[in-house]
């Protein structure tokens, strides 16, 4: 690929040089994953010779793969059929021979179209990526998204709903608000909600709220505004740890089912998919090693050792904030499904971006705590009785 780095840390030397392979060599191993990749079908050294690059007889041909065979970057499933990639191959040809993938016009205006019109709360946004991704890539998709427990805060408001009843508005910059009905032992009027919310946003603002417990927020010296804001530091910690880690979308699990003839894998990788954790952990520990492709075994996951993983961080401000990928067979057009989920990956943190505009969470939060006000003094006027 022409941005190495994203794929796997780029070897020291001419990578032919490294791998021992020369252009010859290189030429055919390329042809092979091109045809695989295309027809499913063993290659054979009589289809090659002669192709772009591969001016030699067959039996030259024939020699070459042989040679390649030995070094682990062609297989023969059967004596009388033609050669296969391996993982190894498959791995040379992603970091030394690949062209860079190009989406079609028509691909690239649906990514830009739907990120413009997408509309809906964070869960809504990473769902329809997933859908979107697997259609565009015909394998199954994993979007994930940052969990609730760490979504910076980015507005707060307190709202009296009765007497003693105080509504805690939280707007995240994942988009998402959180809503939360607080009981208190006084009765505060507005003032002092807008000062216990000015309080707390100046000390919260940009913290997760899995965080507010471990954020200092300081005494203003007022004993009834300090207690108001520990109860809603209390009541906001306690939902993100009630909260579900991350949120994960798989979409298009059954394209899987396509790929492969041998019913065990298929039921292997479909339990695999099914196990939001799992697809979690595995994304996270390819990220780790530095990698935004691992082919077969490089993922270290026997259950998905013949499929491949093509991931993209998904970065907001320069933060992390996210995972898209896809997961397919090794027979996998890398190229192209490395293109696409780096342009799925990055129309999503832009958008993610959008939504985390100061101004528009302020705004966000604002029209919420109007509605809240508006609900309470309704039911203040009808006597706060349900109703019938």
């Amino acid at each position: 690929m022409a941005r190495k780095s994203t794929h796997r840390p780029p070897d020291a030397g001419s990578a032919d040089e490294h791998a021992g392979l020369d252009r010859r060599k290189s030429s055919i191993l390329k042809a092979v994953v091109t045809e695989y990749v295309q027809t499913a079908q063993p290659v054979g050294s009589g289809h090659l010779s002669g192709t772009p690059g591969i001016e030699v007889s067959p039996a030259t041909v024939r020699a070459e793969m042989a040679s390649l065979e030995r070094e682990g970057y062609l297989t023969q499933p059967h004596t009388s059929a033609g050669r296969v990639p391996t993982d190894r191959g498959y791995r040379f040809f992603v970091d030394h021979l690949a062209e860079p993938g190009r989406l079609a016009p028509a691909q690239r205006h649906k990514i830009r179209s739907f990120y413009s019109q997408v509309h809906g709360e964070v869960e809504e946004l990473l769902e329809r990526t997933s859908v979107l991704l697997a259609g565009l890539t015909e394998y199954a998709a994993v979007v994930v998204g940052p969990g609730r427990d760490t979504a910076p805060i980015c507005g707060i408001q307190l709202v009296r709903l009765s007497e003693r009843v105080v509504l805690v508005v939280a707007v995240l910059a994942d988009g998402g608000v959180e809503k939360h009905v607080l009981d208190i032992d006084d009765d505060f009027g507005d003032d002092l909600l807008a000062s216990a919310s000015s309080h707390l946003l100046a000390h919260l603002r940009g913290k997760g709220a899995g965080q507010s417990r471990e954020v200092p927020v300081p005494p203003t010296g007022d004993r009834r505004l300090d207690a108001l804001c520990a109860q809603v530091v209390e009541v906001l910690s306690d939902a993100a740890g009630a909260a579900e880690a991350e949120h994960v979308f798989v979409e298009g699990s059954s394209r899987i089912a396509l790929a492969f003839d041998a019913v065990d894998t298929v039921r292997s990788v479909l339990a695999i998919l099914e196990q939001q954790l799992v697809v979690v952990e595995l994304i996270e520990d390819v990220l780790d090693r530095g990698l935004s492709v691992a082919i077969g075994a490089e993922h270290g996951f026997e259950p998905l050792a013949s499929c491949a993983l093509v991931i993209a961080p998904v970065a907001v401000d320069g933060e992390l904030a996210g995972t898209v990928g896809v997961v397919g067979p090794t027979r996998m057009d890398y190229p192209r499904a490395v293109a696409t989920v780096e342009a799925v990956g990055e129309q999503l943190g832009r958008r993610l971006a959008h939504r985390l505009d100061p101004d528009g969470a302020a705004a966000k939060s604002a029209g919420v705590a109007r509605g809240a006000r508006h609900a309470g003094d309704a039911g203040d006027a009808g006597g706060g009785g349900d109703a019938g």
